[in-house]
């Protein structure tokens, strides 16, 4: 008869860690949401539009970027294409696929968005340089990206 392993629980300071990161985690969508409406967009539309300042992408990879069925990122593509913040365009390596790319107007306020977040910049300016490396670092070391 098999074993099951022993389930430990976390200790005290990893629960306070993991409660601190969930309480900055919706601090952050809070205010990525109404920064979001300042510019009278949804959420979605707001994180697909700043996926699209960085580069063009596939309808499909946009998809698993945001996490969603590629029938929702169709409908949100099309939002921001009726408003010039958004096109459609050929991938030049495969015609057969439709890359979305911002527009100028759709970059200026994927910026405009970025620059308006203000816990992004307010508490991390109240630490050193040296903190805000050490945060990066840990913070990429949580998510297993080279240091």
């Amino acid at each position: 008869m098999a074993t099951t392993p022993e389930i430990r629980r976390p200790d005290e300071l990893t629960l306070e860690v993991v409660d601190l990161i969930g309480s900055v985690v919706a601090r952050y969508h809070e205010e990525y949401e109404e920064a979001a409406a300042e510019h009278a967009l949804t959420g979605a539309q707001a994180r697909l539009l700043s996926l699209l300042s960085l580069e063009p992408l596939p309808m499909r990879k946009l998809a698993q970027r945001l996490r969603c069925e590629p029938s929702n990122v169709t409908g949100i593509v099309d939002r921001l294409e009726t408003r010039g913040l958004v096109e459609r365009r050929p991938d030049p390596a495969d015609r057969r696929v439709k890359l979305a790319a911002a527009t100028d107007e759709g970059r200026q306020v994927a910026r405009s968005l970025r620059d308006s977040l203000r816990f992004a910049r307010e508490p991390l300016a109240g630490l050193s340089e040296e903190q805000r490396l050490t945060l990066r670092d840990l913070l990429r070391r949580m998510l297993g990206v080279e240091v």
